[in-house]
């Protein structure tokens, strides 16, 4: 399904905003290549290539001359190699993400969770998410920077947060053995205290995963509970589902704003969600920090054409971390820019060869 274009941006407005990323690209490509400020793994990388990165990377499409990303150097490599001379000492977070089967890929981070989220903060409507309220995260805290990013984000919109862990490990693992028993027993341990919390406590604004949810309606009226705004992250939502999630869970009172992101890029902005777009959510990524594109799968070098089927490939560029063209776990539809977020989308994000493979999403 096509969302509408009648918000297509000016020329000039996309124009600016790929500027925008060519710019921030040049000057992350010097920071990441200047033995000031760099770190030992791009340096190293660097001193064995046949090309200067910091004088040769001119613009985002020249980011092709770097290959795939390997993921498989965040289970591997010790995490100095990827601290930048210009943070030094600093003791740094360490999130994972992934880690269902076998070591985990894990992230260093220090200041970027936090920008992430406030810039994501910006996109926010103040009428579902107001100032001044309390927040409930039901989802997985533990490694990953979930917990931590959700709480900076409301007290950064001067609310607090109350929180509800979540294993997705365990439960998938259960699942992935046929332990239905076990994983319906963890749902209701997960669910019971979310109810606990809204039974005793007022809430405005809820973070959970689309399934948590769904399951959360079964026992309460979610705009009932006085939640205003919801964010889902965590797992695909096909149209038909964001529709069922918007007029039957929500009940059309309270807003829904699905999000896309992972410890690696950040927080990708879904646009406006109508009637109009029959339901399907496309994901534009917070430019020009992380960029996405939809690329064939059999040649990641190339684009997918608009409105087709592809792969995810993600470009993270912060001064906390380089990384160029990782191929995602996930498909999408390639989208065309709209005018709050004036660069390609991505539509209908769904596990990579879903169609072929069975992949476990558990609580997601």
């Amino acid at each position: 399904m096509t969302p509408t274009m009648i918000d297509s941006p000016s020329t000039q407005r996309i124009d600016e905003a790929k500027e925008a990323l060519d710019a921030h690209v040049r000057d992350m490509a010097q920071w990441h290549f200047s033995p000031e400020t760099g770190c030992p793994y791009w340096l190293e990388w660097a001193g064995n290539a046949d090309w200067d990165p910091a004088s040769e990377i001119t613009c985002y499409a020249d980011l092709l001359r770097f290959p795939n990303f390997d993921g498989e150097l965040l289970r591997t490599l010790p995490h100095e190699q990827w601290v930048p001379k210009a943070y030094g000492d600093r003791p740094f977070h360490i999130f994972e993400t992934g880690g269902t089967t076998g070591m985990p890929k894990q992230r260093i981070q220090w200041d970027d969770y936090k920008i992430d989220y406030e810039l994501f903060s910006e996109t926010l409507d103040p009428e579902a998410f107001p100032r001044g309220g309390y927040w409930l995260m039901v989802g997985p805290t533990g490694p990953r920077r979930l917990r931590l990013s959700i709480e900076h984000l409301a007290n950064h919109m001067g609310c607090s947060c109350y929180f509800v862990d979540l294993d997705p490990r365990w439960v998938k693992k259960v699942i992935a053995n046929k332990k239905m028993d076990q994983a319906k027993d963890y749902m209701k341990h997960v669910i019971d205290q979310a109810l606990l919390i809204l039974q005793n406590r007022t809430v405005n604004a809820l973070f959970t995963t689309p399934r948590l949810l769904e399951t959360l309606s079964e026992h309460v009226s979610i705009p009932e509970t006085g939640i205003k705004g919801v964010f889902c992250g965590g797992t695909e939502m096909s149209p038909q589902y964001t529709r069922f999630l918007i007029e039957e869970v929500l009940e059309n009172k309270t807003k829904l704003v699905p999000t896309y992101g992972n410890t690696l890029m950040g927080l990708a902005c879904s646009r406006p969600l109508t009637a109009d777009d029959n339901y399907s959510i496309t994901y534009h990524a917070p430019q020009p920090r992380a960029a996405m594109r939809v690329v064939d799968p059999d040649n990641p070098d190339a684009l997918i054409e608009y409105d087709q089927w592809g792969r995810v490939e993600l470009t993270t560029l912060t001064k906390e971390f380089f990384m160029p063209r990782f191929l995602e776990r996930d498909e999408a539809i390639r989208r065309h820019p709209c005018e709050q977020f004036p660069w390609d989308g991505v539509g209908d994000v769904r596990p990579f060869r879903a169609m072929q493979e069975t992949i476990v999403e558990g609580v997601y």
